[in-house]
């Protein structure tokens, strides 16, 4: 999920269309509304946003300097001329990176997903067992091959590999990938997408690398973790890292 913010409406309608080419969940916020929403918003719906795009707003260092208090989320900030004295003053109020317009879509997400790499220390491509995904519209590689996956399926994967073994609750897939304002989806949706995604892993992989439990979610495992019919099992403890994965045997 990518939340959009520049008070020019048809330049943000237009980051939206290309996101959501892209297979990207985004929508745009009223400036003005940007506070009381960062007041608001539970830390659930905020984890599910993997970046905000700044645009041309008004009094924007004041602005990124309150989303970056609020939030870790990524913050890249546009512009259609760079100037240093600018750019320095954005960094300063907590922007992870400035760009200058025109920017391909692709670009922009591999920036995202790059910022996101270095904040959590995870390495490139994102890898967890046979799994690797690269978050920029390529096809995920499973099993040592690659696996093409249905649109939506494939950001679950990727939002999967980004909390690496964390939890995460339905609510918070249904908002990566359908966007934190869609109505026009019921989360049960989420759901029906995993069964089929599981179903896909299984027959690729030969076990079910995704574990859920209820009330808590759902997260990705390792084949140790999982028993001879292919159940998640916990004969392994782990150590979580900035949500990364260490096994440690007993």
């Amino acid at each position: 999920m990518i939340i959009v913010l520049d008070d020019r409406t048809d330049v943000a309608d237009g980051y939206i269309a290309l996101l959501r080419r892209e297979g990207v969940a985004a929508c745009a916020l009223p400036t003005g509304d940007v506070p009381y929403w960062l007041s608001a918003v539970s830390d659930t719906d905020l984890a599910a946003i993997e970046a905000i795009i700044v645009g041309e707003v008004a009094r924007r260092p004041g602005l990124c300097q309150l989303i970056s208090a609020r939030t870790r989320t990524v913050i890249i900030a546009t512009r259609e001329t760079l100037s240093l004295e600018e750019t320095l003053e954005l960094f300063a109020a907590g922007v992870d990176d400035v760009v200058r317009k025109p920017i391909h879509v692709r670009e922009m997400l591999a920036r995202i997903r790059a910022v996101a790499r270095r904040s959590s220390g995870a390495t490139k491509p994102l890898r967890f067992g046979q799994i690797q995904v690269f978050g920029d519209g390529r096809d995920s590689i499973v099993g040592g091959d690659v696996m093409p996956l249905p649109r939506r399926e494939r950001r679950i994967l990727e939002f999967l590999m980004l909390k690496s073994s964390c939890w995460v609750s339905k609510a918070q897939i249904f908002h990566a990938v359908y966007g934190l304002f869609n109505d026009d989806f019921d989360e049960n949706v989420v759901e029906s997408h995993i069964s089929k995604l599981r179903k896909r892993l299984r027959q690729r992989l030969g076990y079910d690398p995704i574990d859920s439990k209820r009330y808590q979610g759902y997260r990705l495992v390792l084949p140790d973790c999982v028993s001879d019919d292919g159940v998640a099992k916990a004969p392994t403890s782990y150590v979580q890292v900035e949500c990364g994965l260490v096994s440690v045997k007993h």
